[in-house]
């Protein structure tokens, strides 16, 4: 039985059900997770795993991540469950990096507050947030993460905006052609916007805090498609109410759902999105095609792609296993 937290792409569905039985969680909660994974050999994964279930599910062979990030998945567990965790990198790369290029220009145009105060108080009041908009043309990018999505999002940028981009990554070597590796804090200092594309690590929970959010500049934008810890959120709830920073577009939030009485929701300087940065039809139908390919190399005993455990494969494709 292949069981999902979420719902996939009809064509996927079709897909994978011509591969066995297939259960869709009643809701991509912990409780439902638990109550109905029971039977299931593969699980395909767009909700946090706890676990209990890779422990308590003997049959269980791979954990499919639809998307990149593998914070859903406590991976040591699966690991020593001899449990396959696979994930499809870069699939949805494209879509974040146009997010993040939509985001900044709805935030340096003032579209927040310019959408509020048209319906709110007319047609002037509106057209007078047009004086101090900026355009993205030239300024300065900084990306925090300069991996699938964050070189998607360079070609963008100094493409087809002509941006100067800089990158805070651990792999300098591997920038592309026209970026320049900068620390942290040089970003900050220096960026009209900082995108934060970067993974959630211990090293990355709690990257930009109080201190951070200091070094920016009064007119630059915070735009985060990684994951909510990333940023210290009253910080930066403080940096936005202060005008220490010009604005944010936040798609990933310290609790999801964010709550309805949510400081950020009151706020005319933010752009809100429920975590739905790398979600569009096309990279739906790109991530769940992958998730297919694993599931079917899988359950003919071969080695899927992106296999993100592989010292669990040698003991998982000998015949005792």
């Amino acid at each position: 039985m292949i069981f999902f937290t979420h719902a996939l792409h009809p064509d996927v569905m079709a897909d994978l059900a011509r591969l066995g039985d297939l259960r869709v969680a009643s809701a991509p909660t912990a409780a439902a997770i638990i109550a109905e994974s029971h039977g299931a050999e593969i699980i395909v994964v767009r909700a946090p795993i706890p676990p209990e279930v890779i422990r308590r599910e003997t049959g269980l062979r791979a954990l499919l991540r639809h998307g990149a990030g593998l914070d859903m998945i406590p991976v040591e567990v699966a690991t020593q469950s001899g449990v396959l965790v696979t994930n499809v990198p870069g699939a949805n790369a494209v879509t974040v990096a146009e997010h993040v290029i939509w985001t900044a220009l709805a935030l340096l145009r003032r579209y927040p507050a310019v959408a509020a105060d048209l319906q709110a108080m007319g047609w002037n009041a509106a057209r007078a947030h047009s004086d101090h908009g900026q355009e993205l043309t030239g300024r300065k990018l900084a990306i925090v993460g300069m991996g699938n999505v964050g070189t998607a999002l360079h070609k963008i940028a100094h493409h087809g905006f002509a941006m100067q981009t800089l990158a805070v990554t651990s792999r300098p070597v591997a920038l592309p052609e026209g970026v320049q590796s900068v620390t942290l804090r040089e970003a900050l200092q220096s960026c009209d916007i900082l995108a934060l594309c970067c993974p959630l690590t211990p090293a990355t929970t709690g990257l930009i805090g109080p201190a951070e959010l200091a070094l920016m500049q009064p007119h630059s934008v915070l735009i985060n498609v990684a994951r909510g810890p990333v940023v210290d959120e009253p910080a930066l709830i403080a940096a936005l109410q202060s005008g220490q920073i010009g604005g944010a577009a936040l798609d990933v939030f310290q609790i999801q759902p964010l709550p309805a009485d949510h400081p950020f929701m009151a706020m005319t300087n933010v752009i809100l999105t429920p975590h739905m940065a790398g979600i569009t039809d096309e990279s739906m139908r790109r991530m769940g095609n992958c998730v297919v390919q694993q599931a079917r190399a899988i359950l003919s005993g071969q080695m899927p792609q992106n296999l993100c455990n592989p010292q669990v494969w040698a003991a998982y494709s000998d015949p005792s296993h």
